[in-house]
């Protein structure tokens, strides 16, 4: 094959973008995928409000739009079956804002489908087996495609966004031990939901906690994460069925709707990956990581870092320099930039497994309307995670659960 100037492991949202973005700067792209298109994912299915731009600027936003039948108005938490609040997206620059809530096969298919418009040749049934390196550099890939057939694809420079199976991760190494107990998402979509349900339902409750989004009228996804030993000798089916409906405001909403599908399932879902130590590669999307769903907004984060992988390779084709140092800038950028993002997943995840802890945090969420209203903002991608990791937020989060009332002093004490 005729070398390309970029070749894209994986068509999710994260390489489909990717694709797309290089595409438009005129390069030449190559985008693989093993897959065949439409294909489904263990996801939320809710794409929080700070992707719209990003999909404007991709050119789907539209398309996007039109295949939504619903965008979601916020959030709302309970925990524990005790405590709970719902709160609204805040308005940015007097703009009300709404979340897209759409399933995967649709999503994904519209990324795909624009890559292709833009002039990206893609490759459908192509499993890529392992990089090709040249004078110490990444500079192609390997594989074989749907005739089983072997394949060796050149290029300038590689992303992966293959996710947590990248073959980047297996080949070079990459991925890091888990520090914390591992998760297991279960995940399918009910229908014969009886009514509009406006906002993403987080509930915290035994035996884990549940994400429901509505993704068209009368029919919601439901992804229900769990220890992996609450499923041993289990049917997944069955376990997870009854501990969606064990949970009586779950079991409120979704009235007499049932499965349409067998649940579906992701293990260690947590997990953290060190950089590349070698030129011609990038990772974006899930390939750099994964962190916990409750906060993860995966596709945003997705997004965004092809974003940024875009910016990157702009200046290294310009400088005709695809070294580590020259591409390690994306890997600096997109860490700063996520740095409090998983400084917030790291502090939800403490109070989460905490009941009494969580009961009371909820509570003054519930409470104080502006601190569950900044919450919403941060998990909705468009509101600086630093306005909840800050020491004010902490302060007057902690002072509620415990029941304290803040002095004139106290209001402006950081730690």
């Amino acid at each position: 094959m005729n070398p390309f100037d970029v070749i894209v492991v994986g068509g999710g949202p994260a390489g489909s973008a990717s694709a797309i973005f290089l595409a438009l700067k005129g390069y030449r792209v190559a985008l693989l995928d093993r897959a065949k298109f439409p294909r489904d994912k263990v996801c939320g299915e809710f794409i929080s409000p700070g992707a719209d731009p990003i999909l404007a600027e991709l050119g789907v936003l539209d398309s996007m739009e039109s295949a939504c039948e619903t965008r979601l108005q916020g959030v709302a938490v309970s925990a524990y079956e005790k405590e709970g609040f719902c709160a609204d997206y805040p308005p940015l620059s007097g703009r009300s804002m709404t979340s897209l809530s759409l399933q995967r096969t649709i999503f994904d298919s519209i990324l795909w489908n624009r890559a292709g418009e833009v002039g990206v040749e893609r490759f459908e049934g192509f499993q890529v087996a392992d990089l090709v390196f040249e004078d110490g550099r990444v500079a192609g890939v390997s594989g074989w495609d749907v005739s089983r057939v072997a394949f060796n694809m050149r290029a300038q420079v590689v992303i992966d966004a293959g996710g947590r199976n990248a073959v980047s991760l297996r080949r070079l190494g990459l991925k890091k031990s888990a520090k914390t107990t591992g998760r297991l998402a279960l995940a399918a979509h009910w229908e014969g939901v009886p009514e509009h349900i406006s906002h993403c339902h987080m509930h915290i409750s035994p035996p884990g906690y549940t994400g429901l989004a509505e993704v068209a009228p009368g029919k919601v996804n439901i992804v229900l994460v769990v220890r992996p030993q609450d499923v041993r000798n289990r049917d997944l089916h069955e376990f997870y069925k009854t501990s969606v409906l064990r949970n009586p405001l779950r079991a409120g909403l979704l009235g007499t709707a049932r499965p349409c599908e067998k649940v579906r399932s992701v293990d260690s879902l947590a997990f953290a990956v060190r950089p590349p130590s070698c030129g011609g590669l990038l990772l974006v999307g899930d390939a750099t990581g994964f962190i916990d769903p409750f906060t993860g907004e995966g596709i945003y984060l997705s997004l965004r870092s092809a974003q940024l992988a875009c910016e990157t390779l702009t200046k290294a084709f310009a400088l005709g320099d695809f070294s580590l140092a020259v591409l390690d800038e994306y890997e600096r950028r997109r860490r700063k930039e996520n740095e409090k993002k998983y400084k917030l997943s790291r502090l939800l995840q403490g109070i989460l497994y905490r009941p009494s802890l969580c009961k009371k945090v909820t509570r003054v969420l519930s409470q104080n309307p502006d601190l569950s209203a900044r919450l919403v903002g941060v998990i909705g991608d468009y509101i600086d995670p630093e306005e909840l990791v800050s020491s004010r937020f902490l302060w007057d989060l902690m002072l509620g659960a415990l029941g304290k009332r803040q002095t004139g002093s106290e209001k402006n004490k950081t730690f």
